[in-house]
């Protein structure tokens, strides 16, 4: 505890401790619990932090709404696994919840410019969120989430978080969850874009989409090219030449790059990556081809199956193309 902070030494014990499995301690374990405490108290600052404005207006609806869904989801399982005593289980949820999607996303997502200040109605909603996130965090963290929930505003003496009222599950709406999921995988594979063809984060980049349903792009597009950092988001119907390009679930994307681009080394990478899907296609194929598995598979394993061989068959069109370009 003098290295790790007694919350991170609680959390590494259960992050150790799967129901039904052998107690495999490991103190790195410990060590991923005190991350998990600098996480969320960085984010406490950040968030305190901020100046307010009372006169901007709000452009956060889109983050707030997708939140609202996505930690009542996540009550939903926590509360599942806290019926069975799966308590492991219930903390890899929060940590997921409060880590990847509070922390990661969310402040990204209404993180106000450099210098500027954020509108009030956006940051009284995050500091609701915020209470929410440690009272589900309070029974694996409780000394950070006490001392957050009292370092927020002021409390009565008994107005203890230990004490307080456990947030209920409203209903959400599941559609904006599937559209978010979307949304950050098409952030993701722009800024492995830039990585791979080592274009400044700051360089501002246009992105083309060849979709058959424009609308499932259309709440996040703003927030797409927020986090993304895009000057424009496009819809075309034939698809450009040159510059970067990646398919999800068989939409196409494109993504122009200015400049000059080493066509050699890009060419051998274009071809490996090709290969690489060309064998698993072929092992998918051989899979749908064995009328054994088809057979006695459940449904849902043969159809992700099918929907793998879909994405891998686009991808190859993609790659054969940007070959033929370059």
């Amino acid at each position: 505890m003098n290295t790790y902070g007694a919350d991170g030494v609680r959390t590494g014990m259960l992050f150790s401790s799967p129901a039904g499995n052998d107690l495999l301690f490991d103190e790195k374990l410990c060590e991923q619990g005190r991350n998990f405490s600098n996480k969320v108290w960085n984010a406490f600052r950040l968030v305190n932090g901020w100046q307010v404005d009372d006169q901007i207006e709000s452009t956060s609806e889109v983050a707030i709404a997708w939140f609202e869904a996505k930690f009542n989801a996540a009550l939903a399982e926590i509360e599942d696994h806290f019926s069975k005593f799966r308590i492991s289980d219930a903390l890899m949820t929060t940590y997921k919840l409060v880590w990847n999607d509070f922390c990661s996303l969310y402040l990204e997502m209404i993180k106000p410019e450099y210098g500027k200040p954020i509108d009030s109605s956006t940051y009284n909603q995050t500091r609701v969120f915020f209470e929410k996130v440690v009272k589900i965090l309070h029974p694996f963290m409780p000394f950070i989430s006490e001392e957050i929930w009292h370092a927020f505003k002021t409390r009565d003496i008994e107005d203890y978080l230990i004490v307080s009222n456990w947030p209920q599950i409203d209903n959400f709406d599941t559609e904006i969850l599937t559209q978010g999921d979307l949304a950050f995988e098409v952030i993701i594979q722009i800024r492995n874009l830039r990585n791979s063809k080592q274009i400044s984060p700051k360089t501002k980049l246009t992105l083309q989409i060849k979709t058959s349903s424009v609308d499932k792009f259309n709440r996040f597009g703003e927030l797409i090219k927020k986090m993304a950092n895009l000057s424009d988001l496009l819809y075309v119907d034939e698809k450009p030449t040159g510059g970067g390009s990646f398919v999800i679930k068989g939409d196409e994307f494109f993504v122009p790059f200015e400049g000059e681009v080493d066509t050699t080394k890009e060419k051998e990478k274009l071809q490996k990556e090709l290969d690489y899907t060309r064998g698993f296609l072929t092992s998918i194929s051989k899979k749908l081809s064995n009328q054994r598995f088809v057979s006695n598979a459940p449904e849902q394993v043969v159809a992700n199956e099918r929907q793998k061989q879909a994405d891998a068959e686009a991808k190859i069109k993609v790659l054969e193309e940007q070959l033929q370009n370059l």
